[in-house]
């Protein structure tokens, strides 16, 4: 055998090789990770995952997704990092997933380390897994922040944070000076939701420890860090103020019946401390960004639209009594025009284009796709909210499309109470839908309604001339005007 022909033989013995190992390989994978039927999407690199999607933000993804749902239909797959991301745009499908199938479609997908280390490992409400914590937290929330009781108490913290909004913007409308508005609305926003939570702290013991995950950039985990550590020093001695005012309270109590296995231990109060800074983040967090955009882009389209706004306080003076400084709260049910503004406003420019991403259960099939376990499901509010087969002229600033036809009340398909939840079906979803929808839904729309009404009935706003009211959008926590808004404000005359 000469030496050309031998070397002919181990290439040929190698190759062999290489082709059992990779049938091998091939077999181990499918037996391990059974080919899924997944909903359509663009190709992707196997394993790694589609790189182009990585480095690609939330603003610039949407007109992509538009583009790839006119494609492949309204629900479709891409492949980010290691897991596939299921992206809805149907209405209907929504519906079927978050309300239909809310056990299945409830659960949160894995926080990275940076989210781990801000959420005490996902124990805020929004991040936290499918399964009794999650129950436990939003029952506590739910029962007594956000009891329809304990709103109702806070009516005198509502008027005051609208005083000093008032106020504000009275002193600013002085000489007809056009001035930005969201600065002074996320003020509002954070004192209001400041002013509850302080009032509301409640402490319960949760047996759980945080671990936070390794990561490659040290000098952004040390500003992560600190940037937790400065939430800390913050709404700490408030929460140590209030606990101590409760134990003082209970302290006879406490003295009848101690109970010697009820005391726990210094690093686990510790904890329990973290998770209500945690919880306290959250809550004014979720509820000043977004209830403030949600205001601004309301009053920008009755800034731009003269004739709304006029429509708008006609309701309200004819409701509000005469030289009544202010619009109460139980004056807010007789005024079903200034509802559908608001809706409207939550319809055309929901503060988020997204909802928070999903995760299922358990692997499920769901419109004859595959969806498996540790997949993403996210779902694109934008898209259902200007969904044209559901709303004429979806881009329009419309708040007559909730009003009946006699203008009484703000109606859905059959004449019944516009439903803001989905829990029918869903035409809109700026809070989200199902089991996961923003628990504080109602606090904002009160809101909302309520500060509507009284920045109406205290000032006609007017565009700035020459300065037309730009409805362009960017992204930063929430959508917001790229060009913030900016009017004259003149006081009205009562």
């Amino acid at each position: 055998m000469d030496f050309d022909q031998q070397k002919m033989e181990i290439w040929v013995f190698f190759f062999i090789v290489s082709l059992c190992i990779a049938s091998l390989l091939k077999s181990l994978h499918d037996f391990f990770f059974p080919k899924l039927n997944l909903p359509p999407g663009p190709a992707a690199f196997p394993l790694i995952g589609s790189l182009l999607w990585l480095g690609t933000y939330s603003a610039d993804l949407e007109p992509i997704l538009r583009n790839l749902h006119a494609k492949y239909g309204a629900i479709l797959t891409l492949r980010i990092g290691s897991h596939p991301a299921i992206f809805i745009s149907s209405n209907s499908l929504a519906h079927q997933a978050l309300v239909q199938n809310g056990a299945v479609f409830s659960d949160r997908p894995a926080a990275g380390p940076a989210d781990r280390v801000m959420s005490s490992n996902q124990r805020s409400i929004n991040s936290c897994p499918n399964g009794p914590t999650w129950r436990l937290l939003r029952r506590n929330l739910t029962a007594e922040i956000l009891h329809p009781s304990r709103v109702r108490s806070y009516s005198h913290a509502r008027k005051w944070v609208l005083e000093i909004l008032v106020s504000r913007l009275r002193g600013q409308s002085d000489g007809f000076v056009p001035v930005r508005k969201m600065d002074q609305f996320q003020y509002a926003m954070f004192c209001l939701l400041r002013r509850l939570l302080l009032g509301f702290l409640r402490f319960n013991r949760l047996d759980l420890l945080p671990r936070m995950g390794k990561v490659l950039f040290r000098k952004r985990w040390d500003e992560l860090l600190n940037l937790r550590k400065d939430q800390e020093e913050i709404l700490l001695p408030h929460i140590r103020a209030r606990q101590r005012l409760k134990q003082e309270t209970q302290s006879k109590r406490e003295e009848d019946s101690s109970d010697p296995g009820s005391s726990s231990s210094s690093s686990s109060k510790d904890y329990v401390l973290s998770y209500i800074v945690t919880l306290c983040s959250e809550f004014l967090s979720a509820g000043t960004d977004t209830t403030s955009t949600a205001l601004q882009w309301i009053m920008a389209n009755l800034v731009k639209s003269p004739h709304i706004q006029a429509r708008l306080f006609e309701e309200i003076s004819g409701v509000v009594g005469e030289g009544q400084e202010e619009v109460k709260e139980e004056d807010l049910q007789k005024m079903p025009s200034l509802k559908a503004v608001v809706l409207e406003g939550l319809r055309r420019h929901p503060p988020g284009h997204f909802v928070l991403p999903h995760s299922v259960t358990q692997d499920v099939s769901f419109e004859g796709y595959d969806i498996p376990k540790n997949a993403t499901v996210n779902f694109i509010v934008s898209e259902m909210n200007w969904n044209p087969k559901i709303w004429e002229n979806p881009m329009e600033f419309k708040p007559e499309r909730f009003l009946d036809n006699n203008g009484d009340g703000v109606h859905g398909d059959e004449g019944e109470a516009f439903d803001i939840t989905g829990s029918r079906e869903i035409k809109m979803m700026p809070f989200g839908a199902g089991r996961r929808i923003c628990p504080g839904y109602g606090l904002a729309m009160l809101h909302l309604e309520y500060f509507v009404a009284n920045l109406v009935w205290n000032f006609d706003w007017k565009a700035v001339e020459g300065d037309e009211v730009d409805l362009s959008e960017k992204l930063e926590f929430t959508v917001v005007m790229k060009n913030p808004l900016q009017a004259h404000l003149s006081p009205r005359l009562k």
